[in-house]
């Protein structure tokens, strides 16, 4: 538990210090998401052992809690820094900071969070979300992602060959569109009616115009492109995740003509200590697939799963170059399909 608390919470610190006094603690925030986080998993370099227990969820669901109110609390505090008189480049700054900070760190919070039963917590993952206007992820992943993983149905599976900046915008609509079908569909089914102020896509559009609307109010006219750039990067940075974390794995139509059941071969893995505990073990993605319960501290690797050739952060910026990306995956993507 202490490492996940420190490779998270230390990042968020230095970038919430950027934010209040800008200058090199700014940068310190951003080495040590990229730079730092790198050289950890090199000198950690066998896979992290499983420190935490399924009994130990509670204090898995307190640090998901901490991490999220920090990141909003950060997200302010960045956001007023757009009206307080910082030099461009520590605004700059700033934004691939907090980008980073929410599609590495925020991600995988969120991510955690709207898994949860307890309807606080869903509601504070959404939030999380939705301060980065980006709301319908937690529709998208829940009610589609998850049924649909390894299929055309699943906008969040990147065929093989398809390239990531092809990708993104392919996922991001057709992640809205599927997320909204998929919601209006499983109201239409209730027994009762919920009145229609209740979709969670009316909340989800006004937590991002609260959003706006409290970045104008922190810092005028230049905290809401403040934002908005926090959030473009952010949404980047979680698009990236999907499109690793399911690159070429596709599910096999069986003799009945039904899916095969979702398997540990049809997420890619990453074992690297550090990046794995920033991530809150988001790299383990098989075993959370199969068990999209199980708390991340109990997420474990196994022999059978597929592993990615170097950590998760390493291969976002790989995938920024289509063919660097593919000579590195697709070989490996047949292997696993057996083509």
């Amino acid at each position: 538990m202490f490492l996940f608390a420190i490779a998270t919470i230390a990042p968020l610190t230095l970038l919430i210090l950027g934010s209040l006094v800008g200058g090199w603690w700014v940068a310190a925030g951003i080495v040590m998401i990229t730079v730092f986080t790198w050289a950890a998993d090199h000198l950690m370099r066998h896979a992290a052992a499983v420190t935490g227990r399924d009994d130990e969820f509670p204090s898995g669901d307190g640090l998901a809690v901490v991490l999220a109110l920090l990141l909003l609390a950060g997200l302010v505090l960045a956001v007023r820094a757009f009206g307080a008189g910082f030099a461009a480049v520590e605004l700059l700054g700033l934004v691939i900071g907090w980008g980073l900070a929410f599609g590495q760190i925020g991600h995988p919070v969120a991510h955690e969070l709207i898994h949860r039963r307890a309807t606080w917590m869903r509601v504070l993952g959404r939030a999380v979300y939705c301060a980065v206007l980006m709301g319908h992820h937690a529709s998208s992943h829940l009610r589609v992602h998850h049924v649909h993983v390894g299929t055309a149905d699943d906008p969040a599976s990147a065929p093989l060959g398809m390239g990531f900046w092809r990708y993104a915008p392919r996922a991001w609509a057709g992640s809205f569109m599927a997320g909204l079908r998929a919601e209006s569909a499983l109201r239409a089914r209730a027994s009762v009616p919920a009145p229609g102020w209740t979709h969670p896509y009316l909340g989800y559009g006004l937590g991002a115009l609260l959003a706006l609307a409290l970045a104008f109010g922190l810092a005028g006219w230049g905290g809401v492109p403040g934002l908005l750039g926090i959030a473009a990067y952010a949404q980047v940075q979680i698009l990236l995740s999907d499109y690793i974390q399911h690159y070429g794995l596709t599910r096999a139509r069986l003799a009945d003509g039904r899916l095969e059941p979702v398997g540990a071969r049809h997420s890619w893995n990453a074992p690297q200590a550090w990046s794995s505990a920033m991530m809150l073990n988001a790299p383990r993605h098989s075993d959370h697939h199969a068990h999209p319960a199980r708390p991340y501290l109990a997420l474990r690797l196994e022999a059978e799963m597929p592993l990615l050739p170097r950590a998760v952060p390493v291969m976002a910026v790989a995938a920024l170059v289509p063919p660097l990306w593919r000579r590195m995956m697709d070989r490996r993507a047949r292997r696993w399909m057996g083509r």
